[in-house]
């Protein structure tokens, strides 16, 4: 094969001692990545030694060592871990005779690496400068020679034990040579690496090999193997590795892998007694919580969404229309649904949920809570089963909590595990990590928390120290907000129910209520006082039914597609319509948008309402300050409305949209701009000129609404992976005169999975490509 590597070669000669699946990859993907000027091979199989010189991948190779290892400035030992003592003393004598230099680089592929330590300082008396002990996380089904394959590494972690005596060039070239052959590298103490092994791969080799014996050994053992279903089949490949590799492995690693079964012994014992006692909810929280792990640390440890796994290169191509039409529910609140899930958490009692919003910001909450010990079933088509642990009841999770990219959960979480007994680590996606933190931990710190944010700017992760360690429970404060938060709010009054004394929280400007209204449901008392909320500390939630609304905040995706669009009509079914959250019907109105409410009930103490908006003649408006914190998620879609109104729209007093997910005043200006929107960035806002036509028929009415005139061009805009930056330049598509592209729109199911579905089922044109990369 074709040399892929334009680099010189990392050595002038590597010798691979094991030519078996492992070393005989390595081999070739040296060879094929041209990371050698010569390659040797020591093997006591002959004819893989003959057929792999035939074949060009070896220079020279023998069954003795001493015969091919002159002169090689790298070693590869690739023999089961039981033989590398035996290979040691041959390198060793290498060594003496001057075959080899002393600072030759010795490492190894084996599955364990205290015994390999051990070895090397029974033969050697101290480590060579050389050794870097080393372990690729790959195999096949498939062993020896012929099962070879150079790609085995692209994209598999190795593990490097970097030792006190060890050479930092030794360490820095194995590093390159395990790269360029496409491992993703990393380091890790020995002693740490087997107990984490013995866990991970060792236990699971171990269990897969008894189950087939265990079967096999079955009276009825051969209509077990023929009618054996799918996941036997899975979980026994494994059981098809070269027993001789694994013999060795366990016995090398007997310590740790005791360890490993008593362990798993207790979790066994544990899920008999449940079944034995028909302890439904106990299993049923046992088996939520491993299947919703399973899934969660694939996405925590690669940063992926929770609805998507693949890479982040989602778009929309959209092709414009002029009409929407229909009636349409909207998925649920997405604020309401991350409280349901932490208030039913710590109630005491079953808590049903309906209507939870299954996106993966509401999904992430719903997981760490799982992860403190909370038994949650569902989510199935927007039902929950929470079975609640008490005020009391919430247990240290063994790993940071993940929130994905919710800034939600995180900074409400904040003010829950402020409160708690045990430590924890909050922690999120790339984007979720760059935003401010501090403007709930400071206050937090007041209430006597400590946690520590990152960095100069104060972002996640936090770290938050438990009760227990400070000795003292949290005091209730007077907190003035500097700014209207319904987030800082939320993190304060939920700290406080653990508090000694009263929280009090000061708003600047009324916010959403939702945690108050909520608390109130769950049968905790909630002082309101015009801006001031307050809540003692000692008190207890009881669980019941919550209802989730309508999200208005994605609603108004569709509410500014009926009033930009020609001949339109939406209705939009049971949408929440509290009036802290109203700023988007209010604002809209005063743009002389066609808006009416029908069906006005209370589900679950929150007002709902049909809402129903047809074409519309927007109008320029300068919006009001006081409505501004009622609509803050809703600007980026009131953007594309003030696009299409008849005059100037100014925005001030919105410093919060600049952190967001994204700064939405400059990315949305970024966007309109490139749609042909004049439009002028301030420090607090945004300056729109509208180009909507001259409205016709009677003033202040609707009569002669004529939408057809694009407003918008056409052309590629770049979300910034914000929701709602996505979602809203895609109802420009429907006054745009060419075709629209979106790219980064995989972020739009942190909020509304299905969003272009829907938008298609009432007339638009979106595609959307998810191609990886």
């Amino acid at each position: 094969m074709q040399c892929m590597n334009t680099q010189p070669p990392l050595c002038k000669q590597i010798c691979v001692i094991g030519l078996g699946l492992i070393g005989a990859s390595l081999a070739q993907a040296i060879k094929d990545n041209g990371l050698s000027e010569r390659l040797v091979a020591v093997d006591r199989h002959t004819p893989s030694i003959d057929e792999a010189i035939q074949h060009g991948l070896l220079d020279a190779g023998s069954a003795v060592l001493n015969e091919v290892v002159f002169g090689s400035d790298l070693i590869v030992i690739a023999v089961p871990v039981q033989a590398v003592q035996a290979v040691f003393v041959d390198i060793k004598a290498a060594m003496d005779n001057g075959q080899l230099a002393t600072d030759c680089i010795i490492t190894d592929v084996c599955s364990t690496k205290v015994n390999i330590i051990d070895a090397a300082k029974a033969v050697f008396g101290s480590l060579p400068i050389g050794l870097v002990p080393a372990h690729p996380i790959a195999g096949a089904e498939n062993s020896g020679y012929h099962a070879r394959r150079a790609t085995l590494f692209v994209n598999h972690s190795v593990i490097i034990c970097e030792l006190p005596t060890t050479h930092n060039s030794a360490i820095a070239k194995l590093r390159q040579l395990w790269e360029a052959v496409g491992a993703n590298v990393m380091s890790m103490d020995a002693e740490h690496h087997d107990r984490i092994l013995a866990h991970t791969s060792h236990l699971p080799h171990l269990l897969a090999f008894n189950l087939v014996e265990q079967l096999a050994s079955h009276d009825d053992n051969l209509d077990m193997f023929r009618y054996a279903a799918g996941g036997f089949r899975d979980f026994s490949r494994i059981a098809a590795s070269d027993p001789k590799m694994w013999h060795d492995i366990f016995f090398a690693n007997e310590s740790a892998i005791v360890s490993a079964l008593d362990e798993y012994g207790v979790y066994l014992q544990t899920m008999r007694q449940l079944i034995i006692d028909k302890d439904s909810t106990a299993l049923m929280g046992l088996l939520g919580r491993a299947q919703a792990a399973r899934r969660h640390f694939g996405h925590m440890l690669a940063s992926t969404p929770y609805t998507d796994t693949s890479a982040m290169s989602a778009s929309y191509n959209i092709t414009p229309s002029n009409t929407v039409l229909g009636t349409i529910a909207i998925p649920g609140d997405k604020s309401i649904s991350h409280r349901s899930i932490m208030l039913g958490s710590l109630a005491t009692g079953v808590t049903n949920v309906t209507g939870f919003l299954e996106g993966e910001d509401a999904l992430a909450t719903l997981q760490a809570f799982r992860d403190m010990g909370v038994t949650i079933e569902g989510p199935d088509n927007g039902k929950l089963t929470i079975h609640g642990v008490g005020m009391n009841g919430l247990k240290p999770s063994k790993t940071p909590l993940y929130m994905g990219n919710s800034g939600t959960s995180m900074r409400l979480l904040a003010g829950i595990l402020a409160a708690q007994s045990f430590d924890s680590v909050l922690t999120g996606d790339t984007s979720l990590n760059k935003r401010p933190m501090e403007r709930v931990a400071a206050p937090l710190r007041e209430m006597g928390a400590v946690i520590q944010s990152t960095g100069h700017s104060g972002t996640a992760p936090l770290s938050i120290t438990g009760r227990a360690t400070i000795g003292k429970p949290l005091q209730g404060i007077d907190y003035e907000m500097p700014v209207a938060s319904a987030q800082i709010k939320s993190c304060l009054l939920l700290a406080g129910l653990w508090a000694e004394g009263t929280t009090t929280v000061i708003q600047p400007e009324v916010s959403r209520d939702h945690t108050e209204r909520m608390l109130s449901a769950f049968g905790y008392p909630v002082t309101v006082d015009g801006n001031r909320i307050s809540v003692a500390g000692g008190g207890q939630l009881t669980g019941g039914d919550i209802a989730v609304p309508a999200d208005i905040s994605s609603a108004a995706f569709f509410m500014v597609a009926a009033a930009i669009s020609q001949n339109s009509e939406l209705t939009l079914t049971q949408v929440g319509i509290n009036p802290t959250r109203t700023g988007i019907i209010d604002i809209l109105k005063l743009m002389q948008a066609d808006i009416s409410l029908s069906n006005e009930t209370h589900v679950g103490g929150e007002p709902v309402a049909d809402i129903t908006i047809r074409s519309s003649n927007l109008k320029g408006i300068e919006i009001p300050e006081h409505l501004v914190p009622l609509a803050i998620d809703e600007f980026p879609v009131l953007f594309i409305a003030a696009s299409c109104a008849q005059g100037r729209t100014v925005l001030t007093g919105a410093k919060e949209l600049r952190v967001k997910e994204s700064d939405r005043i400059a990315v949305m200006a970024e966007g309109l701009q490139t749609l042909g929107i004049d439009c002028t960035v301030t420090e607090d806002g945004l300056i729109i000129e509208g180009k909507g036509i001259e409205r016709e028929g009677i003033e202040g009415q609707n009569s002669k609404v004529n939408n057809s005139q694009p407003v918008f061009g056409g052309g590629h805009i770049t979300s910034h992976h914000d929701h709602r930056i996505a979602m809203s330049f895609a109802i420009a598509s429907l006054r745009a005169s060419k075709q629209i592209t979106i790219e980064g729109v995989e972020t739009v199911n942190t909020s509304f999975p299905g969003f272009a579905e829907l938008a298609n089922h009432i007339g638009m044109s979106i595609k959307v490509d998810n191609a990886a990369v």
